[in-house]
């Protein structure tokens, strides 16, 4: 029987599967196989959840400025970059006491690309997938998780968001955005990069030396690593409660300077950066 999914018709040309579970040992052990070699190239070893033939597989091309969005809630999401033209994307769900078949994957497209959600359920209200910020996700105790693997094309945008699991995307080059709330986050592009957690770290390498829009680095209960271009000019605003502040590059300070709040320009300033946490320190280098 195949997993239950949607499609939703206009979405990007490609080819969507959702695979039945295999049967046998034989067959396990080829589809372990089959969902390691599935993962990005940077993933040195394959995450325990990331066994058997995945319950979803969807395949197809983007314009270069369109974005890949990923939404789930119990899950963590993985991405890495592809030499190939077409975004790649693999999903996973396992449950302890809910059912995975109650939860649906459907896919959306806009004219900013497509946004693939894990579906829970509806009970308060009626579960949506939608692009951004909209929709509505409730999981009413469904225990069910699913774990997102993409691969991302160049020219392609990538963003990531959960509740409770971690987000991991390297090596990108479009603009790359990660939110969770129960999860660490580590991100690298050659592009410009944004991450939220609550309880977690978070690990950013971004490429951009100018933008225009405030970015964020934010977290509660975690440290901040952010890695930026020597040439960066940008007008930083950094503050920690229980933690330090240390920056590899030159900050022209504004005000008091204190070991907990630094505001002023790396270099000449201009492109607005903010990075808070509470319980964690804050560390600028730069790997150019």
């Amino acid at each position: 029987m195949q997993r239950p999914h949607r499609m939703i018709p206009g979405a990007p040309t490609g080819i969507a599967r959702v695979w039945p579970r295999p049967r046998g040992l034989a067959a396990l052990m080829g589809a372990a196989l089959i969902a390691c070699l599935s993962l990005p190239a940077f993933a040195s070893e394959s995450p325990d959840w990331a066994t058997g033939t995945p319950d979803f597989e969807w395949s197809g091309a983007l314009k270069a400025g369109q974005t890949v969005e990923i939404k789930s809630v119990n899950g963590s999401i993985i991405a890495g970059k592809t030499s190939g033209d077409k975004v790649e994307i693999r999903a996973w769900k396992h449950g302890h006491h809910s059912d995975p078949a109650e939860v649906k994957i459907e896919m959306v497209p806009s004219d900013k690309g497509i946004t693939v959600c894990a579906v829970y359920p509806s009970w308060w209200g009626k579960n949506t997938c939608e692009p951004g910020s909209e929709g509505h996700m409730d999981t009413h105790n469904n225990d069910v998780q699913v774990h997102f693997v993409v691969r991302v094309p160049a020219g392609v945008g990538f963003t990531a968001r959960t509740v409770n699991g971690s987000v991991t995307a390297l090596g990108l080059t479009g603009p790359t955005y990660a939110h969770t709330v129960n999860g660490s986050v580590d991100v690298s592009t050659s592009g410009m990069a944004e991450a939220q957690t609550v309880n977690g770290s978070i690990r950013a390498e971004l490429g951009a030396s100018s933008w225009n829009d405030p970015i964020d680095f934010r977290t509660v209960n975690g440290r901040i690593e952010l890695s930026v271009p020597s040439n960066l000019n940008a007008d930083l605003e950094a503050s920690t409660v229980n933690g330090t502040i240390e920056s590899d590059l030159p900050v022209t300070v504004h005000g008091d300077i204190g070991r907990r709040h630094l505001r002023g320009k790396i270099n000449k300033g201009g492109s607005p950066l903010r990075l808070e946490t509470v319980n964690g320190g804050i560390k600028i280098t730069t790997g150019t």
